[in-house]
């Protein structure tokens, strides 16, 4: 088993929504393999408050969250990352900066929680929770040190095909 610790960012244009709940759930699955962060092209510069309500109900650990630009990952001394992300479909269409070592990507793309008001909103956040704990829970599974490139691109995007992939995951882009 390696002892490789993978850097993983969830990626979404305001990143105050799903890449929050992604990088909370891997955090908190990843088994100190895994080392999770998110970013937006266009933060919100808050975290929807939903997103904390639901997270903090779970007894996931949300301390320092915060929406903050991809640029910040782009910088002398950010981390480099082996595996991105995107969780939703504007992020995936965008150019995005040029990530130092070429990361492994993939759209993991589901419908935005924060675009439901109302009643109704509470159980998107959860269906967007369940979706994603899911996609992470067959990431963390897989066996990275003994798949060669092609196998784990194949299966990063075997995964973002499940259970409430947006449209566009589900096509494949």
């Amino acid at each position: 088993m390696s002892d490789k610790i993978y850097n993983v960012l969830f990626l979404c244009t305001g990143n105050s929504a799903r890449s929050i709940l992604g990088e909370a759930i891997l955090n908190n699955v990843g088994e100190g393999r895994f080392r999770a962060w998110s970013a937006g092209s266009q933060p919100k510069g808050e975290v929807h408050p939903m997103a904390l309500s639901v997270l903090d109900g779970l007894g996931f650990d949300t301390a320092g969250m915060r929406s903050k630009s991809w640029e910040e990952f782009a910088e002398p001394g950010a981390p480099q990352f082996d595996f991105i992300f995107t969780v939703c479909d504007n992020a995936a269409g965008e150019t995005c900066p040029v990530w130092i070592g070429h990361p492994m990507t993939a759209h993991w793309g589901i419908e935005d929680p924060a675009a439901v008001e109302g009643k109704g909103q509470r159980d998107a956040f959860m269906q967007a929770l369940r979706y994603l704990q899911n996609r992470i829970s067959l990431f963390v599974a897989l066996p990275l040190a003994s798949l060669d490139e092609m196998a784990t691109r194949r299966k990063l995007q075997e995964i973002g095909q499940r259970e409430g992939a947006s449209a566009k995951a589900r096509a494949g882009e």
